[in-house]
């Protein structure tokens, strides 16, 4: 077996969950920034299992239980819907492993929460688009998962990062955050504090329609990346979505939007060249067709016509998350060279720029 004991108590956790074979491997697995992560081999008798096993972050989730509730109800609802369509919810969805007394997670003896999952065997993880088909694929998939949780009653679920996509409440973190100064950088980004003063009307446009019931309440994913899709490896077709620890009640356009933001941006997140950074026409279609036909007619019109403004929102706010981020010194997004959440403000801001002068076209999309 390879040890590679990375978190202190990891026997004492194994040994909670009591999972029948022996283990034969233990490894450091992926390459997530908020969790700690193992895959576990057991050999048993009928070829063997594996699992992955993970220590929850409850310094950014403070609430692991709540957490875990969230997940483990989604992830049972979504197992019957699988189950009723004839597939497979050992692969088409996350499976949440009981601990032997029965719990959806376990504490250990130094405070810390921990969870384990089925592994998902044959699959692969896409860091970025090789091929325009795996994304048009990815929006199938963010979109199947929408249409299947769209009876699911989702002010039921817990706000695992309270206002996490509220757009008006971190516009007034980002006011806050350039009126303190924290860093003394102002200064040094004032065409961006300004730029991002000037939309504040845009900031509540998708709130106000939920207040007013004129937009469905939602449960969203509200972390879209293309690494939170497992493909299958023989047949290279979305597979499972992943990573569900910001599933929460919230609107569609979040997960729409965060994809367009992710994956039809012409250049790299903290790209310092900006002339590189536009929006990707073909590659917005692209995932605009396959997550309305993953969503087959279970958003409403209403929805639908303000797609584009998810996907605007989306950047913007993550925009003034790193700007304001960049202000208070860099204390919440890792950096590795200075200026660098300035320059992933820099090509949001970019971003939002080219969306609006390609509105027209991203509306015809729609109607098309």
């Amino acid at each position: 077996m390879t040890i590679n004991p990375t978190c202190d108590r990891i026997e004492e956790v194994i040994n909670a969950y009591a999972l029948p074979g022996a283990l034969t491997d233990r490894q450091p697995y992926g390459n997530g920034h908020i969790n700690d992560t193992f895959l576990l081999t057991y050999d048993t008798p009928d070829g063997g299992r594996k699992y992955i096993l993970q220590r929850m972050n409850h310094a950014v989730f403070k609430k692991p239980q709540e957490l875990m509730e969230n997940v483990c109800n989604v992830t049972d609802y979504l197992r019957q819907i699988i189950l009723r369509r004839g597939g497979n919810p050992d692969r088409e969805t996350l499976n949440v492993i009981r601990t032997a007394d029965g719990g959806m997670f376990y504490q250990d003896s130094a405070g810390n929460y921990w969870r384990m999952f089925l592994f998902i065997e044959d699959t692969i993880c896409l860091e970025q688009v090789s091929d325009v088909s795996e994304f048009y694929d990815s929006a199938v998939a963010f979109g199947s998962f929408q249409r299947m949780l769209a009876d699911y009653p989702a002010d039921t679920l817990h706000e695992t990062i309270p206002n996490f996509h509220n757009t008006p409440s971190r516009f007034c973190d980002f006011r806050k955050a350039v009126e303190k100064d924290t860093s003394g950088r102002a200064h040094l980004a004032q065409r961006e504090i300004e730029f991002a003063l000037s939309k504040e009307a845009d900031t509540h446009v998708l709130t106000d329609l939920l207040a007013k019931g004129e937009l469905p309440l939602r449960v969203t994913h509200n972390d879209t990346k293309l690494n939170n899709i497992l493909f299958d490896r023989a047949t290279r077709k979305a597979l499972c979505v992943i990573d569900l620890d910001t599933v929460m009640p919230g609107l569609s356009h979040y997960d729409f939007g965060d994809s367009i933001r992710t994956g039809a941006s012409t250049g790299a997140e903290d790209e310092q060249d900006l002339s590189k950074i536009e929006l990707d026409l073909t590659l917005y279609e692209t995932f605009t067709k396959g997550f309305l036909a993953g969503c087959q007619g279970s958003l409403t019109d209403r929805e639908i016509e303000l797609l584009p403004m998810g996907a605007k929102l989306m950047t913007y706010e993550c925009g003034i998350r790193f700007l304001a981020d960049y202000l208070d010194g860099d204390v919440y997004f890792k950096i590795h060279r200075e200026g660098q959440n300035l320059d992933r403000a820099r090509t949001q801001f970019k971003l939002v720029a080219d969306m609006e002068k390609k509105w027209d076209a991203m509306c015809a999309v729609l109607k098309r």
